[in-house]
């Protein structure tokens, strides 16, 4: 996680961003200014049916059995790199952390995901949580040299400016958002020891909370890590961030405080799988 910008756990300070509108009535393109073509409704029916066709038939050819497809990586099997792939998410959990990843460039990219959305936690803010995650995603050497510098960072100033209390919790009646949500991941490099994984994620971070003056607030990044096999499971050696890939803005009007707060308390996180 970076934290060059003191006023954001992901980096992004969220300041002077500008929020782009399409012209109504369809005429603008930002990505090139084409016009979209008029269908025919006759055409349009036709293609609804043909993906219907095409829903039913793959439910068919992937219905009963129930058992897990052997592991192949998306370039062996020919598909897409957003087609979902490998086995079902891992079954074991340390200190709370999906582990127990598969030898292999699934597993790899599998342990970088899950460690990203740890790494992007509330629970980091806190020491003793924050401890418990870095010792359970990164090498034992990496750990112990990581550990020092972090508790620096989140310094009782830094967490100050987050709106938090020296513990690192929030004021009562306001809640503390930060999450990281993967979007996808890319193999790097791989070796039967080593891996390197980005993750492109998006991100969630601030306060939410009447008076709150750091509204919670998206960021989009690629972490990328540096896995080594040890101790039967993928470990961090070391990371690191950079900003973006980012889409432009929608037009969403944004929530009220109440509602994304009730909106993370309600909606839990996922164990990630390649």
């Amino acid at each position: 996680m970076s934290y060059d910008d003191e006023t954001d756990g992901f980096g992004a300070g969220g300041a002077g961003q500008t929020r782009t509108r399409l012209p109504e009535g369809g005429t603008g393109d930002v990505y090139g200014g084409a016009r979209r073509p008029t269908r025919n409704p006759r055409s349009l029916v036709t293609v609804v049916g043909v993906v219907v066709l095409l829903i039913a038939a793959i439910a068919f050819a992937n219905r009963g059995g129930g058992t897990d497809s052997p592991r192949t990586t998306d370039t062996a099997k020919g598909t897409a790199p957003t087609a979902a792939t490998g086995m079902r998410p891992v079954a074991g959990k340390h200190a709370g952390i999906p582990s127990g990843y598969a030898r292999d460039e699934q597993g790899a990219q599998s342990a970088a995901a899950n460690y990203a959305v740890a790494l992007g936690s509330v629970d980091m803010f806190r020491r003793a949580s924050r401890h418990k995650i870095v010792d359970s995603i990164y090498t034992p050497d990496a750990a112990t040299k990581l550990k020092g510098p972090q508790d620096s960072a989140y310094s009782a100033d830094f967490l100050e400016k987050l709106g938090l209390d020296p513990e690192g919790n929030p004021p009562e009646g306001s809640t503390f958002v930060s999450r990281t949500i993967p979007v996808g991941t890319k193999v790097q490099a791989f070796s039967d020891d080593t891996a390197k994984v980005s993750v492109w994620y998006t991100g969630l971070i601030g306060m939410s909370g009447e008076g709150s003056t750091d509204p919670v607030r998206t960021t989009w990044k690629t972490w990328t890590f540096d896995l080594k096999w040890t101790d039967s499971d993928w470990k961090v050696v070391q990371d690191s961030e950079r900003d973006g890939p980012a889409p432009v803005p929608g037009d969403v009007a944004a929530s009220t405080s109440d509602e994304i707060s009730q909106a993370v308390k309600e909606f839990g996180g996922f164990t990630y799988a390649r």
